[in-house]
């Protein structure tokens, strides 16, 4: 038998071995069959020495092509099998779009992410600005810059956690206002909202604890007034409590505020009645506030003749304990998943919060 006919008899072969094929284990055999070391392509190999010089080069060109021609019959058939088995398996895994959903256990926000989102959601619609600064603050913006000169009992070592004689953990967010006050030169005027960690030396029990959240609100302008401040938490304390919900001010001293206010709210548990939670008043106490002291304005480059502001402070932590109605503070730093579960969030904003 010539060579032309080995490589027609080798096509002829193949064909008739590849017409049932049907699955990738026959098809690797053939592929050793044909192309392995020992296969019939790689046995006429052994030809070439044989032949005279002159039919070499035809010989080499006519094995490189039958050698193309299985490769790509074998190909071929390989993606035509893996073809049919995907076919076969996507009609057995063949899903059901109309079958509801599977829900998936993705965490919760942190009740008291929660609240920091909601009160920052309300205040960027009034056109407030959201403003941080650093955790770490120097007692000229702590302290001293909010009318709190050298000697106040509140800069005392025992009260906040200094780490030299200038630097310490900031006791409120106050400092990120007057930052901002600073750093306005134009004098425009300013609307922000401050939130952030701060820490004191509190004892950690069922009300307290050394580290806590807080949000703080400045507005300085022209012509601000106590009707300002009123009409701003009373907006503020209806979206976090509801519309049924009554605000009292009552007189109170803040040394960087003048006047200053304590802000209550109707007793959740009693509407107002009076109740053990109130201790029979029928109000809460929420947040304190005033008008921006003089002292401070001027300390930032503002003249108090021309401009007058006001500023408020809330404890994240307590309006949380209060509208989640949570007796114990230490429940948000437990990484509880049973207490966090509670407060689920799902996509489209529902929520599922347990009270």
């Amino acid at each position: 038998m010539n060579t032309k006919e080995q490589i027609e008899k080798i096509k002829n072969d193949l064909e008739a071995k590849t017409q049932n094929l049907d699955n990738m284990k026959d098809l690797n055999d053939l592929r050793v069959e044909f192309l392995g070391k020992k296969g019939v392509v790689t046995n006429l190999s052994s030809i070439m020495k044989e032949l005279p010089l002159e039919e070499k080069k035809d010989f080499g060109k006519t094995l490189n092509e039958l050698r193309n021609y299985v490769e790509e019959t074998l190909t071929t058939l390989k993606e035509e099998i893996e073809t049919r088995e995907l076919n076969k398996r996507l009609e057995k895994e063949s899903v059901d779009v109309t079958l509801p959903g599977t829900k998936l256990n993705v965490g919760s926000i942190h009740p008291i992410t929660k609240i920091i989102n909601e009160v920052e959601d309300l205040f960027i619609s009034m056109g407030y600005d959201v403003e941080e600064g650093p955790e770490v603050e120097n007692d000229l913006y702590n302290f001293e810059m909010l009318n709190l000169p050298a000697g106040h009992p509140a800069r005392d070592a025992q009260d906040s956690f200094y780490i030299n004689e200038e630097m310490l953990l900031r006791s409120q967010t106050s400092p990120v206002q007057v930052r901002t006050m600073l750093k306005n030169k134009e004098k425009s005027p300013i609307r922000i909202i401050c939130p952030g960690k701060v820490y004191r030396k509190d004892n950690d029990d069922a009300t307290h604890s050394h580290e806590f959240h807080q949000i703080e609100g400045l507005v300085v302008d022209r012509n601000i007034s106590m009707n300002h401040l009123k009409g701003t938490l009373e907006i503020l304390a209806k979206s976090l409590f509801g519309e049924n919900k009554e605000v009292r001010f009552r007189p109170s001293f803040f040394p960087f505020t003048e006047p200053s206010v304590e802000v209550d709210l109707t007793c959740f548990k009693c509407g107002g009645k009076g109740c053990n939670i109130c201790k029979g008043t029928g109000w809460i106490e929420v947040l304190g506030a005033g008008m921006v002291h003089p002292n401070v304005l001027k300390g930032c480059g503002y003249d108090p003749k021309i401009y007058t502001g006001f500023a408020f402070g809330v404890g994240v932590e307590r309006i949380a304990m209060l509208k989640y109605e949570i007796s114990d503070i230490r429940e948000f730093y437990t990484n509880n998943m049973k207490f966090l579960e509670q407060f689920n969030v799902y996509e489209g904003g529902d929520t599922n919060e347990s009270k």
